[in-house]
């Protein structure tokens, strides 16, 4: 015997120029430096070079599945997807996960058949690139990190760089390690550490990306804080059924059945559960909830006057 309240509070989402402007920069200057670095790995025969190069590669395509992601993420509901397409950032972010993990292995198998009899490799061309490789990452990094938000697509892209960055850091130091004391076997070596940072790069971002495909509580809500603050909310006597998951990483939900006492009317009980609403969203910034209200007081009423009402 139960009353069904529903109510849905959205906060105004539009398209976030900003965060696409940011993917079209990285894009572009990552799609040129990976021409200069696959040619000066192959022209210098340097492995590090080539293995951030594999890593940037999946930088590339990484940063066109986000712009795609992206597009499809603000995409409005339809009646075959009542919830849009926000679950594409998910998506996007897990591709990215996938194409990092294979460019790590890679990465390790060829330096291990490497690091034993280490090539020559020209160090002096290698610093070269490895600066400009530097650069290009670190100001891609510092463009996504100003938009990125908590969206798990941006997140994606601005982890990639940042690894990108300390791979390129990695690979200056093979290369001053070559010119300086003929270290040849700093490239295998490099080639691991940069390996290791692709590795990194992915686990927090598959981690969270499959929080949300599996509708995992987001990380920074505790369910027993948001039942214990509906318990204690006013007219309310018992929570249960309840439910927080994700939508998207930038959308939380929540389902709960909520038993209210002294309430007389239906529409006491739906003042009541908007106010549950009201608070759900300020201190928890859930949005989107649905609530079914139990009034056993109600309920008898209504059925009195009109054999219930559902």
């Amino acid at each position: 015997m139960s009353h069904l309240g529903h109510a849905h509070a959205t906060p105004s989402v539009g398209v976030d120029r900003r965060a696409r402007q940011a993917l079209w920069i990285a894009l572009a200057a990552n799609g040129a430096y990976l021409v200069v670095e696959v040619v000066g790995g192959i022209a210098f025969n340097s492995l590090a070079l080539l293995a951030d190069a594999a890593h940037m590669s999946t930088d590339v395509v990484g940063l066109a599945i986000a712009l795609i992601a992206q597009a499809l993420a603000v995409r409005p509901a339809s009646a075959r997807r009542t919830f849009g397409l926000r679950r594409a950032e998910a998506l996007g972010g897990l591709a990215n996960g996938v194409l990092v993990i294979a460019a790590a292995l890679w990465i390790f198998y060829e330096a291990a058949h490497r690091i034993g009899d280490p090539p020559e490799v020209a160090g002096a061309g290698l610093l070269v690139v490895a600066v400009m490789g530097l650069a290009v990452n670190a100001g891609s990094a510092f463009v996504l990190a100003r938009a990125r938000g908590r969206d798990l697509n941006m997140r994606g892209a601005f982890v990639h760089m940042l690894a990108d960055a300390l791979g390129s850091v990695g690979v200056i130091v093979a290369a001053v390690g070559i010119l300086w004391f003929g270290a040849e076997w700093l490239d295998p070596v490099m080639s691991i550490f940069i390996g290791g940072l692709v590795v990194w790069s992915a686990w927090g971002l598959m981690r969270d990306t499959l929080n949300v495909l599996l509708e995992g509580v987001p990380h920074d809500l505790d369910v027993a804080e948001i039942e214990e603050s509906l318990r204690h909310s006013p007219g309310v006597a018992a929570v249960h059924h309840l439910h927080v998951w994700e939508l998207g990483s930038d959308m939380p939900a929540l389902s709960a059945h909520v038993v209210l006492d002294d309430v007389r009317t239906l529409h006491d009980a739906q003042t009541r559960g908007d106010g549950l609403k009201e608070m759900l969203a300020d201190r928890f910034g859930i949005w989107h909830a649905t609530i079914e209200l139990e009034c056993h007081e109600c309920d008898a009423i209504e059925h009195e006057n009109n054999g219930g009402l559902h």
